[in-house]
């Protein structure tokens, strides 16, 4: 993953911030970069990761090699089905597996700092709610990319 460590958030604001920022690279990768990621996913390599970051970045790589690792993992091996599908399906299913990893990480923080009942009920939930995931986004950007087939 990336070499420039990010700040661990520790409010439930923080943890918000991070997510949008995690699915602000995602996105980008998915849509705006996506030659870009779509050659970054050679199926001839090994089991490969798309990591979103905080700063609103994105990078395909390996996973980490420390066993736990500090954060939850994103899905894995998103470039063995690249050839074996459509563009816009395999896009398709990268972004599900990704909204999967954003929730992951987010509830990773909540749990690793304990959120209280309110924090939890009122803050997180009212704001992670009205957020549109990568799917959704996806299938906006694909249907005006693929309109002809």
């Amino acid at each position: 993953m990336e070499g420039v460590p990010h700040p661990v958030p520790r409010t439930v604001e923080e943890v918000f911030t991070d997510f949008k920022g995690r699915r602000s690279g995602l996105i980008k990768a998915l849509t705006t970069d996506v030659e870009k990621f779509y050659q970054q996913c050679d199926p001839e390599k090994e089991n490969l990761c798309l990591y979103g970051f905080p700063n609103e970045t994105w990078e395909v790589n390996l996973p980490v090699e420390e066993v736990p690792p500090e954060l939850p993992e994103p899905a894995l091996g998103i470039n063995f089905a690249r050839d074996g599908m459509q563009e816009k399906d395999w896009l398709s299913l990268v972004a599900v597996h990704s909204d999967s990893w954003l929730l992951a990480v987010a509830f990773y923080f909540g749990a690793r700092f304990g959120f209280g009942k309110n924090e939890r009920k009122s803050k997180r939930t009212t704001m992670f709610c009205r957020t549109k995931y990568c799917f959704p986004l996806l299938e906006a950007s694909l249907v005006s990319r693929f309109r002809s087939d």
